[in-house]
């Protein structure tokens, strides 16, 4: 039995945290993510574990709770697993060097950041996820906006902001469906709903993205077909590749789960470097003749550890690198010490306390729709997880949204706005651990860029405070 908690008691460890937190990035810098930061969220864990041995919570009821925590992201680790695999046998295939090749001649570095945000904004709305958007086209388009100079954290912010457009109004998308469920909404008039503060976001996303491409069309293409040359050199680079991002692309919009897609594009990858990358494995392999071990070898490395591909491009060799499984492991290292944060903090009710506090601040419609973005932001940033940023919410405000003659969507949208799209902007959340892991960049390199997803909250509390499409039950 949860005893009950003071706001201040259940503040306590997570001020500790972010206190923790703050120092520990001072020290380490970029690094911190390295290890030192999983550390640090054990450190959390432990305060608040002695928080609830305070107030008479059992061990064992940290440790269940902790244990349904870590249950709860089963499948986002064996996806992060099987990402790693999928970039090991898509690089080694050309898959990858090939949206890299394709990319460089088609997009011109002018509209490149705008067309990252318009390509992963289709892919995530044909798939229903963000974070099949980002293990295919996102690695392709983060290669090519290196290519051509512009800096990881702003095309890594493009990539997001277009990847959870898409996932917020796909009706493909689980966070789609489970914010209306919670909120007691239909699917289909939620996500009409959500079009009313989304749209303009994503307008605003695209404008900014225009002016910031300006800058990049003087000289971006300058050394392009010295990369061409180079990626010529190592790879057979042709369209057939891309038959098999196009095969995964159709699994998921076919419902096909996400760990089986992965899975056969993985076995695709290995297979399209059997047909059309001889030449490479055979020099992978270091052999003088391509062998049935040889070639093996090779494709298992790609799949479980480091790849490195060596061409005359230094910036191409740096960029052909992979870390198979094995390079996921720091962000799986990550969401498992996250999630200890967040299930012992379930377990000693500081989540409910804190989400109880935020509640009883709602004097007014507008103070109902900002705690709702507050209880959102503080469940993302203590449980990790941006289900529970949409669950406990959801669950907890209903009734007073139906109490202020409030329709369920404006709930459900609410719930989207501030949940979903801000998990990637927290680092040890496991949205954030896996985009930043995927995509290679760092969550501070591109939280300012991603700006599709922070402007969300800003753009429903717009609404709400001068009661634009804020639709009534009575109406």
């Amino acid at each position: 039995m949860k005893s009950s908690l003071s706001l201040k008691t259940a503040l306590l460890p997570l001020l500790v945290l972010i206190g923790l937190l703050a120092f520990n990035v001072l020290v380490y810098g970029d690094d911190a993510l390295s290890g030192s930061n999983q550390f640090i969220l054990l450190l959390g864990g432990a305060v608040a574990a002695v928080v609830g041995f305070a107030n008479k919570i059992s061990y064992k009821t940290m440790l269940d709770k902790l244990a349904d925590n870590l249950k709860s992201v089963t499948g986002a680790i064996l996806i992060l697993l099987f990402v790693g695999a999928l970039a090991g046998t898509w690089l080694i295939s050309g898959v990858i060097p090939a949206m890299i090749y394709y990319g460089l001649q088609i997009l011109h570095p002018s509209i490149f950041l705008p067309a990252c945000v318009i390509i992963c904004a289709l892919i995530s709305l044909a798939t229903g996820s963000s974070w099949t958007t980002s293990a295919t086209v996102g690695i392709a388009l983060i290669g090519i906006g290196k290519a051509f100079g512009v800096p990881v954290g702003m095309v890594a912010g493009a990539v997001l902001s277009g990847a959870y457009f898409g996932d917020k109004l796909s009706p493909l998308s689980d966070t789609t469906n489970l914010a209306p469920a919670m909120a007691g909404a239909d699917l289909f008039t939620h996500i009409r709903y959500m079009t009313h503060t989304t749209v303009p976001s994503i307008v605003v996303t695209l404008i900014v993205f225009i002016i910031l491409g300006i800058g990049f069309s003087a000289d971006g293409l300058a050394n392009s077909q010295e990369l061409l040359t180079a990626m010529n050199e190592v790879f057979t680079i042709n369209l057939f590749l891309f038959i098999v991002p196009i095969l995964v692309i159709v699994m998921i919009v076919r419902k096909t789960p996400p760990l089986v897609a992965l899975f056969v594009g993985t076995l695709l990858g290995a297979l399209a470097a059997l047909i059309f990358q001889q030449e490479l494995l055979l020099s992978l392999s270091g052999e003088s003749r391509l062998s049935v071990f040889g070639t093996y070898q090779v494709i298992m490395d790609a799949i479980t550890v480091s790849t490195q591909i060596e061409t005359t491009s230094p910036a191409l060799s740096d960029l052909f690198q992979s870390g198979g499984m094995q390079g996921m492991l720091g962000t799986i290292w990550l969401i498992i010490c996250a999630m200890v944060f967040g299930g012992v903090m379930d377990a000693i009710g500081a989540l409910a306390t804190i989400s109880a506090a935020l509640l009883n601040m709602a004097k007014s419609t507008f103070q109902l729709f900002a705690s709702t973005v507050a209880s959102c932001l503080a469940i993302n940033i203590t449980a990790s997880d941006q289900y529970l940023s949409i669950v406990v919410p959801g669950k907890m405000f209903e009734k007073a949204y139906q109490d202020r003659d409030l329709a369920p969507e404006n709930l459900s949208r609410t719930l989207e706005d501030s949940g979903t799209v801000t998990s990637v902007l927290i680092p040890w959340n496991t949205c954030g651990a896996y985009q930043s892991g995927v995509l290679g960049v760092d969550v501070s390199q591109y939280f300012f860029y991603a700006i599709f997803n922070w402007l969300s909250p800003f753009m429903t509390l717009f609404f709400a405070a001068f009661h634009i499409k804020i639709k009534r039950l009575s109406s």
